[in-house]
């Protein structure tokens, strides 16, 4: 399955049916009165979050989406059918912007939200409205309203409480594979992860937090640089950060800079989270040469190995903690 993440549609609501023109005729009423009957309403567009949904794979592949116009009126006062509404599915965290302006409609945050995009035209008026004292047999009625027209960006960002950071084969997978119920595919060569993968992470008793795992960055990523650039986005709307480096990294330190710059450059309000350094791989170093390596003195650090499994329990309370701070 592809993971499409941004894409651009063109909307067009249902235009009304046109009103009626018609006069009552039956036996012995040759000169009835008018009996236009009025046209139907056009469907609405509308955008459905849908929690079984986490991409936006489907959508590009229709660009164009046309709701049903409503019937026109007929006579002996029949009004016409209401079009029906067409409703897009859209994953939960999806953000809906004008394309143009890229002024944000509306934002998707809980399961089964509906949102009306572009709203059916009413239905005009048949003969029978336009009946007065004065003009008894009107012959006019009015045509139905156009269906509002839009063009809409949409782009997904995916709702977690934690993001892990780090750079290509840190062992952020292996790491969210061990502590949750996420399997995401699992390889010793960098860039394996292409997507970003979610993961439930439970801890005491009925207790969660969602991590989100995005495919490893480089530096430059802030300016598109590598395979992780274009799911920054992804961690915006997270609660902390995970950074995970390699232990067997001769430059932990600066890994971690590197790291925290490339969110700072892409997003200044990412300085601002909690965060943990996770030092990965511990079972293939020793702890008196780790115990050599500078490492960082501006937050909490702790030594795991997801193979042995060693810390990930003190690693999962020291991130719950983070996440409700």
């Amino acid at each position: 399955m592809r993971f499409i993440d941004e894409t651009t549609i063109h909307v067009k609501a249902g235009d009304g049916g046109h009103g009626c023109i018609a006069f009552l005729r039956e036996k012995f009423r040759p000169h009835g009165g008018p009996c236009g009957g009025d046209g139907g309403k056009g469907g609405d567009i509308i955008f459905n979050s849908d929690k079984q949904l986490s991409t936006l794979q489907d959508l590009p592949n229709n660009h164009h989406y046309k709701a049903q116009r409503g019937e026109h009126g007929k006579g002996k006062n029949c009004h016409g059918k209401n079009g029906d509404d067409l409703i897009i599915k859209v994953p939960i965290g999806t953000i809906v912007k004008d394309s143009t302006t890229e002024q944000v409609i509306h934002d998707f945050k809980e399961n089964d939200e509906n949102f009306i995009i572009a709203k059916g035209g009413n239905g005009g008026f048949g003969n029978a409205r336009f009946k007065t004292k004065n003009n008894v047999a009107p012959k006019i009625a009015n045509d139905g309203a156009l269906g509002q027209e839009v063009c809409v960006s949409l782009e997904l960002k995916v709702l977690a409480d934690v993001g892990l950071v780090g750079f290509p084969n840190a062992g952020k997978s292996t790491l969210i594979s061990k502590i949750s119920n996420s399997k995401p595919k699992i390889s010793d060569y960098p860039f394996t992860t292409l997507t970003p993968n979610l993961g439930i992470v439970k801890y005491g008793d009925y207790k969660s937090f969602v991590m989100a795992d995005i495919p490893g960055l480089v530096e430059g990523a802030s300016k598109g640089k590598g395979l992780g650039s274009q799911f920054l986005r992804h961690i915006e709307r997270t609660k902390a950060l995970v950074f995970i480096i390699d232990s067997n990294s001769d430059t932990i330190s600066s890994d971690y800079e590197i790291l925290k710059k490339e969110l700072v450059n892409h997003k200044p309000d990412l300085d601002k989270l909690p965060r943990i350094l996770l030092l990965s791989k511990t079972d293939t170093i020793s702890d008196a040469d780790l115990d050599k390596k500078a490492l960082p003195n501006d937050l909490e650090i702790l030594k795991i190995s997801s193979l042995s499994g060693k810390n990930l329990e003190n690693a999962i309370k020291s991130i719950a903690y983070l996440v409700k701070s």
